[in-house]
């Protein structure tokens, strides 16, 4: 079992909770209709009722505020996808149906997807945290699909590393244009495999 992940922020009232989920999910809404480009700070103050001047308190910059949305996103599939686990007894198999479940979940909002990946292109040292919450919960719904009864490997762990960097780069291609959801599906499936191979890896 993996441990819950909690985006990366300071302890807020519930009042102020409430004020950040309303600008995550301006910024959700306008990135679904227009991509980077519809996700304009003084639009997402006004459509989530802040003044600028607290918005940027909250995200200091639109990419700030983009790979927050990420989080925002991940940690929702992560929650669903443990309300409905993979159904494949393999744990390389889950992996590959679960991730196959999360970039079909961004498939369906496309221009969201695009300003997402694109603000984590962009992001620059000052993001760093932000960034490393995407990465740690893209690692636990891997290592939740995996089903593991025990801390993973260093192995095990280098191959969902791996993995991520795949899954990253696949959504890229496609968003791109440079590769169909069977292709991506394809070198999903085939990067799993590695963690057959670290299964009979013991542990040093």
């Amino acid at each position: 079992m993996t441990a819950e992940v909690k985006p990366a922020a300071l302890q807020l009232t519930e009042r102020q909770e409430a004020r950040r989920r309303r600008i995550l999910h301006a910024s959700a809404r306008l990135a679904s209709r227009g991509g980077f480009d519809a996700v304009q700070m003084r639009e997402v103050a006004e459509n989530s009722g802040v003044a600028l001047g607290t918005l940027y308190r909250y995200f200091p910059s639109k990419v700030h505020l983009l790979v927050a949305t990420m989080q925002d996103q991940l940690q929702h599939m992560h929650e669903t996808l443990r309300k409905r686990p993979p159904t494949e007894e393999e744990p390389a198999a889950r992996v590959a149906q679960t991730l196959m479940r999360a970039f079909r979940a961004l498939q369906r909002e496309p221009h969201l997807a695009d300003a997402m990946v694109r603000a984590l292109t962009f992001a620059d040292r000052s993001v760093s945290p932000e960034v490393d919450t995407v990465s740690r919960l893209t690692t636990a719904i891997i290592l939740d699909a995996m089903g593991l009864d025990e801390a993973p490997t260093a192995e095990q762990l280098s191959a969902v590393r791996v993995i991520e960097h795949t899954w990253h780069s696949a959504l890229i291609t496609w968003l791109s244009g440079r590769a169909s959801i069977a292709q991506v599906k394809i070198d999903i499936e085939t990067v799993c495999r590695l963690i057959d191979l670290t299964a009979a890896t013991p542990a040093r």
